[in-house]
């Protein structure tokens, strides 16, 4: 069936089921096409929350679609590729979190939103990559538990020294194999662009940085710099909305291994499948959801400014 076949059938179904569709800025290039909302993890799942839709098609990864239905219990959250998986979220288990929780006795976790739902259920509070300084700042403790992703903690911690930090030794496998002679290359390669990574790098490639961000911020820095040339060290899936928006503009990427095979799992036909399918559904129980939620919320009641 041709692409655009696919996207019509998508289109329909998505008007016939009173469905929303998200895509992860890192999905393919002709899933963000056809999506409704593209963004961050968490941000995709607020926004979906505001809507009247009753389902929402998640083309992310499995803990993304679980945070949608945190925050929507009431709606119907399909994932395309439930086989659609993080290697960092996996990297830690409730037990082993209690564990460590309990030779820390109250120190409050906190969890990056790269997590479980589980896992967000057994910690105090959530962050994005967006606000974590703004929550690790937030908190009266001088020590604090951060899970799952080390290179985010550290990059964190350099901004609050008075803290102390527990890391939790997870990581980006992705971001992880962006290594610092690579990075070298592209700036000697292109030596008028700006490089611009993210915080789930590695600390030593993080330190070659003009400027370190999440996603969205990328978008919004890259936007608003007089710069014509970027290296951009993330997943390959952002270049297509950065192009898009700064035509202008030119986007190299920072590394040729910046490629999530799980976020380029999901295919058109996927889309289309699950909606024919209205399947496959992802729950969360309602035990895990509320605590999950709370630590979301108290996240959220953090002030932005």
């Amino acid at each position: 069936m041709a692409g655009d076949d696919i996207k019509q059938q998508i289109r329909e179904l998505l008007a016939a089921h009173n469905a929303v569709l998200l895509a992860h800025n890192y999905m393919r290039d002709e899933v963000q096409e056809i999506a409704d909302i593209t963004g961050d993890s968490l941000a995709l799942s607020m926004e979906a929350a505001k809507t009247e839709a009753d389902v929402i098609v998640f083309c992310g990864v499995h803990f993304m679609a679980e945070s949608a239905a945190i925050l929507s219990p009431e709606k119907k959250v399909l994932l395309p590729r439930p086989d659609a998986g993080c290697p960092m979220a996996d990297m830690v288990t409730v037990e082993e979190l209690e564990a460590l929780k309990e030779k820390h006795p109250g120190v409050p976790v906190v969890t990056y939103v790269n997590s479980s739902a589980e896992i967000k259920a057994h910690s105090d509070i959530c962050c994005t990559s967006a606000n974590a300084l703004k929550v690790v700042r937030s908190l009266k403790e001088d020590e604090l538990i951060f899970v799952p992703d080390r290179n985010l903690g550290r990059w964190v911690a350099r901004f609050v020294p008075e803290k102390r930090f527990v890391f939790w030794e997870g990581f980006c496998p992705t971001h992880e194999r962006m290594t610092v002679a690579a990075v070298m290359q592209k700036k000697s390669e292109h030596p008028d662009a700006l490089f611009i990574c993210h915080p789930e790098s590695a600390p030593e490639v993080s330190a070659l940085a003009d400027h370190v961000c999440s996603t969205s911020g990328m978008y919004d820095y890259c936007r608003a710099s007089s710069a014509k040339r970027f290296i951009i060290g993330t997943e390959a899936g952002i270049l297509y909305k950065l192009r898009l928006e700064n035509p202008g503009k030119e986007f190299i990427l920072a590394s040729p291994a910046l490629i999530c095979p799980n976020m380029k799992l999901t295919s058109l036909e996927d889309v289309l499948y699950s909606l024919q399918t209205m399947s496959p559904v992802v729950t969360v129980t309602e035990e895990v959801r509320v605590r999950a939620r709370q630590a979301l919320d108290r996240m959220l009641a953090v002030p932005r400014d």
